[in-house]
């Protein structure tokens, strides 16, 4: 689904759109298929989400680093990692330069898509202002079954 990845994007440093759209992992939809379970390519590829409270990674709580399921790109560590009563796994901040933002106008809501800047691969949303904590107040709402989990 490379069609979907054509946005502009925000750099998570400096919060700017970016108009680097292409990743530097590109592949067709059935060399995806072919690596991702249906359920991941529903929403890695495909922007979909989740059921609330059934991911893996929604109460994990072990050091580590999360990586994305499509490209093994290392995207956030377990100490950004915080219990929002959300129901999925949510970040303060991802690792620098991983994580790219497009705004996502469907389901008629305004938010911010975030996605894996190595496959374009979709993650969740980010939310801004909701008091959380962190240095940029944001808390990033992720699919578990956009992530693997190395400990460490």
């Amino acid at each position: 689904m490379g069609s979907s990845f054509n946005a502009s994007t925000t750099n998570q440093t400096t919060n700017k759109m970016s108009t680097n759209t292409n990743p530097p992992v590109q592949k067709s939809d059935d060399e995806w298929r072919a690596i991702l379970s249906p359920e991941q390519f529903r929403i890695l590829r495909g922007r979909g989400t989740e059921p609330p409270n059934s991911g893996t990674y929604h109460h994990h709580s072990s050091p580590g680093v999360y990586t994305c399921v499509g490209c093994s790109a290392p995207l956030y560590k377990s100490t950004s990692k915080f219990d929002s009563g959300c129901g999925w796994p949510a970040f303060f901040e991802g690792v620098s330069g991983a994580i790219g933002r497009r705004e996502d106008g469907s389901l008629g809501m305004h938010r911010t898509e975030i996605i894996c800047t190595n496959c374009g691969g979709h993650l969740g949303h980010v939310f801004k202002g909701e008091g959380f904590g962190g240095a940029a107040d944001e808390r990033h709402c992720v699919n578990s079954v956009s992530l693997t989990f190395k400990r460490g």
